[in-house]
């Protein structure tokens, strides 16, 4: 039996260190970490995500990406065939999105935001992880690689800017209820993760373990049917 490829997206300006901790059964899976590179001038978020698609080498993939790395993956599959989309801490559409987002694009008030000052690690962990982790700036100061102002001003703006209004319903989604970045009452069809907050997956990566493969397999873990873990 030959192992399925789990091709691994991190998230805003995010190095491949967050899925440090993420664990699939050697014998089953093979993983493969995505990076973030710097976008090419004017570069559409579609066009990037043909980019990034072409250094996928094995047939049929399982892409996972969180956060930002979940609305890339997300367009990375209208190019290649998957076998599976999983999202963490993301989201299916900007529907999805809080007011804050959506006020954004409309004011065009990310415009405003001085990418210099992102490059600070403090500020920038603030954006990319959520406000709670000013205590832990150092934990993350690893995670966070991408400090390069063109990759910045691009990556926001496309998040802002994300035009996905139809979900596709074959995107699994994985969210926690704690989630500040992308609140949990923004969000529909998911499978919740009890305390999950928008870097679980770095602080509930045993429950990742645990549940990843049978949500890539699309199996029933026995005593735990995840199909009533779904938030309709």
């Amino acid at each position: 039996m030959s192992k399925i490829p789990v091709y691994m997206m991190p998230g805003l300006a995010a190095s491949t260190a967050i899925f440090e901790r993420i664990k699939l059964p050697e014998a089953n899976f093979e993983i493969h970490l995505l990076e973030w590179e710097i976008p090419l001038e004017k570069e559409s978020l579609l066009n990037y995500a043909k980019r990034i698609a072409e250094k996928i080498i094995h047939p049929n993939p399982v892409l996972i990406g969180v956060s930002f790395g979940g609305i890339l993956v997300q367009e990375m599959a209208r190019f290649i065939k998957v076998r599976k989309v999983i999202i963490i801490s993301s989201v299916k559409s900007n529907l999805e999105f809080p007011r804050r987002f959506k006020l954004g694009k409309k004011t065009k008030a990310y415009k405003l935001i001085p990418m210099s000052l992102l490059l600070n690690i403090e500020n920038l962990a603030k954006f990319s992880f959520g406000a709670t982790i000013n205590k832990r700036i150092k934990l993350y100061e690893k995670f966070l690689s991408v400090r390069d102002i063109r990759y910045l001003e691009w990556a926001v703006e496309q998040v802002i800017l994300w035009d996905r209004t139809v979900v596709d319903e074959n995107v699994i989604h994985i969210h926690g209820d704690a989630d500040d970045v992308f609140p949990i009452k923004y969000i529909t069809n998911c499978i919740v993760v009890k305390g999950g907050t928008h870097i679980m997956i770095l602080n509930k990566y045993k429950w990742l373990n645990e549940n990843l493969p049978y949500i890539i397999v699309g199996a029933e873990k026995e005593g735990n049917i995840l199909e009533n873990k779904y938030k309709s």
